[in-house]
């Protein structure tokens, strides 16, 4: 990532990063709204079947809308605006502490993978939460496949009949995959990030003045693109098993996310462990890719100076 001159600046960081999980929402939330959907449906024995991710993107838009594909989306600009400014900011603070404050230019992964995943593991504690209300507002709705009406009217609803009927500890449903999944994610996304972003940049050294913005765009793009499917290629059937634990009805339902995937991969072979792949990966690539634009441009703005 782009570095501060010192840790005075280090609360930029943040404020970039949340302006980057601003972006990635409006950018990805309908493409999740069409994993979360597969994740829950397609996985269960007796479950309702999508024959595809288009399939499904058809059915929310004929039965609710495009509102409908932005189905829980309040919850997620809450929890990934802030999930997003501690992800970058602990990042970039982490990376620069173990680093000594040093930079030779090339990555360093020694210091990238322990920053990124310690910072997933943080942000997992805050994002498992509204990743709970926002997958059981996502999995409900008018689709005329489901045979239950809408449970909850909105994720205030939701977070309050959850408490109710689950204690507060039901909130924190699904926290060991989130946190497995996030520290995972981070590590491989940034360290991607990093890797691509340098090797692009190296030819790119003496470009003129004038194309330089045009040029951190670009590469920005293609970075956080390939970053974003990177990550979620790793990840996929820890966020799998997340989205059954997390909109379960079943308070005695395990949450072991191995126990879960065995059994998928039991039912359905390793295909069921990547359900929603398509939906994720065409995600993956513009959200991520406005998330790392939209950070660069917001420290550029608040001037800090990147490498």
């Amino acid at each position: 990532m782009g570095e501060s001159s010192g840790f005075h600046s280090g609360y930029k960081e943040y404020v970039a990063g949340m302006l980057a999980g601003v972006s990635m929402v409006i950018v990805g939330h309908p493409f999740d709204t069409v994993k979360v959907k597969l994740q829950k449906h397609n996985t269960e024995a007796n479950g309702i079947k999508y024959k595809n991710g288009l399939h499904c993107t058809k059915r929310i838009l004929k039965t609710e809308g495009v509102k409908g594909l932005y189905r829980g989306a309040t919850s997620s600009f809450v929890g990934v605006a802030f999930e997003s400014s501690l992800a970058f900011g602990i990042y970039s603070q982490t990376k620069q502490w173990l680093q000594g404050g040093i930079q030779n230019g090339k990555p360093q992964p020694l210091a990238i993978v322990p920053s990124a995943a310690f910072a997933g593991g943080v942000i997992s504690f805050v994002l498992c939460p509204s990743e709970l209300v926002k997958c059981r507002m996502q999995v409900q709705g008018t689709d005329s496949f489901l045979q239950s009406p809408s449970r909850y009217s909105g994720p205030i609803d939701c977070a309050l009949k959850t408490v109710k009927s689950e204690g507060l500890t039901g909130m924190f449903r699904g926290g060991g995959a989130t946190f497995l999944r996030e520290s995972i994610a981070n590590a491989v996304f940034f360290s991607t990030y990093e890797y691509v972003r340098y090797y692009m940049h190296k030819p790119l050294g003496d470009a003129s003045s004038d194309l330089a913005n045009v040029i951190d765009v670009g590469v920005g793009i293609v970075s956080g693109g390939f970053g974003g499917i990177a990550c979620w290629s790793a990840v996929l059937p820890l966020d799998v098993a997340k989205t059954i634990i997390q909109t379960s009805t079943d308070t005695n339902h395990t949450r072991n996310p191995f126990q879960i995937l065995k059994s998928i991969y039991r039912m359905s072979g390793v295909r069921g462990c990547y359900t929603g792949l398509g939906p994720t990966v065409v995600r993956a690539f513009p959200a991520n890719a406005a998330a790392i634009v939209t950070w660069e441009l917001a420290m550029k703005m608040l001037g800090i100076k990147h490498d």
